[in-house]
């Protein structure tokens, strides 16, 4: 099964930037994995809702039928490093060709996203930027990644 991470909007800050680059090669030692920028829609109506309503019809346009769509969401799942390793076991033996992580946009994400999403999960109660939630994202991968493979990355 191929791995995507899907970002609205662009990365903005280099070091952010290079830690991204860093944590996407590692991965591709241990999966087929792709990143992916998607541009925030162009609109001169700058209300939150049609923002959201407008990344989230792009999103859905690029979809498959058949991919497993996770949101990063502060209302979703929260997992420990392991857990999220066994949870990422299970979804990378099931059927699905591709599975896919969406980073949103400032607002969050559209009604219609929501309910064409698989699952929605949480890397903390904390709240962070959706620039720094892409390097933190790509960390917990790899991370999940060497506890699966048994390596020493992971201190438990």
């Amino acid at each position: 099964m191929k791995v995507e991470v899907w970002a609205i909007g662009e990365t903005s800050d280099a070091y952010l930037q290079t830690g991204i680059h860093l944590y996407e090669k590692r991965l591709t030692h241990y999966l087929p994995f792709a990143w992916q920028t998607l541009p925030t829609p162009k609109s001169k109506n700058n209300d939150p809702q049609h923002l959201k309503q407008r990344e989230g019809q792009a999103v859905l346009e690029k979809l498959r039928p058949d991919d497993y769509l996770v949101l990063l969401d502060e209302r979703g799942q929260q997992f420990s490093s392991i857990e999220l390793a066994q949870w990422l076991q299970q979804r990378l033996n099931a059927p699905a060709r591709r599975l896919l992580f969406l980073i949103g946009g400032a607002y969050g994400f559209s009604p219609d996203l929501y309910a064409r999403a698989n699952a929605q999960i949480s890397l903390s109660r904390l709240t962070f930027s959706h620039q720094m939630a892409r390097l933190f994202l790509l960390e917990q991968l790899y991370r999940a990644m060497t506890i699966l493979r048994n390596e020493p990355y992971h201190n438990e």
